[in-house]
């Protein structure tokens, strides 16, 4: 319930929309999303009278709540870093910098993924699995994009900065 307070506070306040950034013809998608495989699914399992905690020591049950605590702390601080790159009602962008953007193009998808895998470890249901890999597939589709986006944009020419050559598009050191 917490990523989901945390993602309508910042659909609010936080996120500038825009038809490059959500067309709405991606609202069914993301709405099935979310609410048909994390809401329905998860929820069934999660939620269902059969359903057991693993087995496992509380200090496992405890970090992995924090490690999914702590990137959704991560990735609010990553979409304040994106809306703050752009001054409202302006096209101009700077590079994003902080909070993980240093090794990826894409830190708000990043600390998303470590956000849900570390609820799927928790959770321990296959429809949490699911979903990761689901969300995984989606993410590194986007973050491909967006990473050659922001090399093409941040090419040297015309006084723009130069995009940082070594940065994955979303998880360090490898994609």
């Amino acid at each position: 319930m917490l990523h989901f307070i945390k993602r309508e506070l910042e659909t609010i306040f936080v996120h500038r929309f825009s038809n490059a950034t959500m067309p709405i013809t991606r609202l069914p998608i993301n709405c099935g999303h979310y609410w048909g495989l994390n809401g329905l699914l998860i929820g069934y399992f999660l939620f269902h009278p059969l359903y057991q905690d693993p087995v496992r020591p509380m200090w496992v049950t405890w970090t992995l709540a924090g490690v999914f605590l702590g990137a959704e702390a991560l990735n609010m601080q990553t979409h304040l870093i994106l809306r703050d790159l752009r001054p409202e009602g302006t096209k101009k962008r700077g590079v994003p910098q902080g909070a993980g953007f240093g090794l990826v193009s894409c830190a708000n998808y990043f600390w998303e993924l470590v956000a849900w895998s570390a609820f799927a470890v928790l959770s321990q249901c296959l429809t949490s699995y699911i979903f990761l890999l689901a969300s995984l597939v989606t993410l590194v589709d986007w973050s491909k994009t967006r990473h050659r986006r922001y090399l093409k944009e941040f090419d040297g020419k015309e006084g723009r900065p130069i995009y940082p050559p070594n940065r994955k598009a979303l998880i360090p050191f490898l994609l």
